[in-house]
């Protein structure tokens, strides 16, 4: 088995290449191993969900015998998104669980979540939080054993139950009837989705809304603006007032104004902060350390602190959690809140949406146009040359901006006074990603031309 397929993360790799159904047995094992040492408890609760990938009915095997080996009592959520799974191990007082997915990756994908429950918050398992540990006791085989044969039961009500606490953190009364496009890449979000439209008045326009892991339409990344053409399209052509696209696993959201055009995840995250703060007075956002300057600049308007956090969702749940923040927005759509466990809920973040909505009396890209104080290029990525590390490239790029203000939370960040950009080396893929901002867009441009011809003439080639 390929070991790098525990990852920042999750565990995540191309089945029956990086790993086989035998592999997935030990290591929903050594999940559960290291779960039972955690929480110093044998009889353990976990929760377990899957996505519809052609790969996927046989893993969900594997984790049913894996929990009948350790004798704990594992809960079948069935068919679900991982928002609607992060949902039931909290709520449902589980001791933590695991979802089945290889997220917005390609269909030759498969790979497992994991969380652990805290009272009301999720830890959620990646480097720096239990991922050494499980590789070691997979790698070691030091599974834990048990006297007692485990045993699977189910529930059934998740994504009815999550949808109606999403309702009830808005004003339902105040919704006005949208007309809106959903892309859901034929992955799992349309679940929420339809539940969603059954308790409010929408009329909704869904284009590869059916369940299919051979992602037969396109790849389920939203990030991938290529894959956003199509409800782009339809979004005009239907006159529709908005359109929704979230990942293949329901865990990120973007959205598209009346326009066809792509609203930034970083707007999305000012206007939910707008509106929590208008609330919460001196809560703290957390933001990653890609964008910020637009989230900053709304942040203190509005009273309230931003923590910056590195790139990836297991750090900005961890984050949150430290600071005690209310809220987090990600650059690549993915959106936390306290009171879900610091964990992402982009069902109530469409909630939010068609409630702020409803309540502006303007377009979609009228509300938006008010929060841009800075504007972003856009993320681009660079494969390396052989012989060249991503390290190289950023302590090169350091010395030629070392004028600037430096900061090292993720990769490279340097700001000045008008313009900042940050370079990395992703967690997931062999690439290094170009994030630049400044307050006006001629200047983003240039600096961002500027930056790309550095990064090639070291090493990278852009995509």
């Amino acid at each position: 088995m390929n070991l790098k397929i525990f990852k920042a993360y999750d565990i995540r790799g191309i089945y029956k290449t990086d790993f086989n159904k035998e592999d997935f047995f030990e290591i929903v094992k050594s999940v559960i191993t290291y779960i039972k040492n955690v929480l110093k408890k044998n009889d353990l609760v976990l929760a377990f969900g899957y996505d519809t990938r052609i790969s996927t009915p046989p893993l969900i095997e594997e984790t049913k015998k894996a929990i009948i080996d350790q004798g704990i009592t594992g809960v079948d959520i069935g068919l679900t998104t991982t928002p609607s799974f992060y949902y039931g191990a909290l709520k449902y007082g589980y001791d933590g669980g695991m979802m089945i997915t290889a997220s917005h990756n390609p269909k030759e994908y498969n790979g497992i979540k994991m969380v652990i429950r805290d009272n009301n918050k999720l830890i959620k398992i990646g480097a720096g939080s239990g991922m050494e540990e499980i590789k070691e006791i997979f790698v070691s085989k030091k599974f834990s054993s048990s006297t007692n044969n485990g045993k699977i039961i189910k529930n059934q009500n998740v994504i009815k139950d999550e949808v109606k606490e999403a309702l009830s953190r808005i004003n339902r009364n105040s919704l006005k009837k949208f007309k809106i496009v959903t892309d859901t890449a034929n992955g799992m979000a349309i679940l929420y989705l339809n539940e969603f439209f059954k308790n409010i008045d929408v009329e909704a326009v869904k284009i590869f809304e059916k369940l299919d892991g051979n992602f037969p339409n396109h790849e389920g990344n939203p990030l991938k603006f290529e894959n956003l053409k199509w409800i782009q399209e339809k979004v005009i052509e239907e006159k529709a007032d908005f359109g929704i696209a979230p990942d293949a696993d329901g865990d990120r959201v973007f959205f598209i104004d009346e326009k066809g055009q792509i609203v930034p995840a970083t707007m999305i995250t000012c206007l939910i902060a707008k509106k929590i703060l208008e609330k919460n007075k001196n809560e703290t956002i957390v933001v990653d350390i890609r964008y910020i300057r637009n989230v900053i600049n709304l942040v203190k308007k509005f009273g309230g602190k931003v923590e910056l956090t590195k790139v990836g969702h297991a750090f900005i749940s961890k984050k949150l959690d430290e600071v005690n923040g209310i809220f987090a927005g990600e650059s690549s759509g993915h959106f936390f809140l306290r009171d879900t466990g610091f964990a992402e809920s982009s069902i109530s973040i469409i909630a939010y949406i068609f409630e702020i909505l409803s309540q502006s009396n303007k377009t979609f890209s009228e509300l938006v146009k008010e929060f841009y104080t800075s504007f972003e290029s856009g993320e681009y990525n660079f494969k390396l040359k052989e012989g060249v590390t991503g390290k190289q490239i950023i302590d090169k790029i350091a010395q030629d901006f070392s004028d600037g203000k430096i900061n090292w939370l993720d990769g490279i960040s340097v700001d000045y006074p008008e313009w900042r950009f940050n370079i990395r080396i992703s967690n997931t893929e062999p690439l290094l990603r170009l994030n630049v901002e400044a307050e006006n867009f001629e200047l983003m441009k240039e600096k961002t031309k500027i930056l790309i011809e550095k990064i090639s003439s070291l090493g990278g080639n852009k995509e």
